[in-house]
């Protein structure tokens, strides 16, 4: 049951991500551009974390965390860059 929440937590942000990136070549507003690709760090996350539970040699809590890391550090980035503009 668990992994089944995991896989539709995945499918949730791949879809926020596809829609947030669709609206951003639609408008060309930024903060578009930036939060989608925070939810392609969290859809990849998302996704690793539903390998690890599956995998059982190894554990990929440290590799999972760097898409979600990169998503943030991203939307970071455009919310400051985009505020002096």
């Amino acid at each position: 049951m668990i992994e089944l929440i995991y896989v539709l937590c995945a499918l949730t942000s791949l879809a926020c991500a596809v829609l947030l990136l669709r609206g951003y070549f639609r408008t060309r507003v930024r903060l578009l551009l930036w939060s989608g690709l925070c939810f392609v760090g969290l859809a990849l996350n998302n996704a690793l974390l539903v390998v690890d539970e599956h995998s059982l040699v190894t554990d990929l809590s440290n590799l999972r965390t760097l898409p979600a890391l990169a998503g943030v550090a991203l939307l970071v980035y455009g919310l400051v860059w985009d505020s002096r503009a």
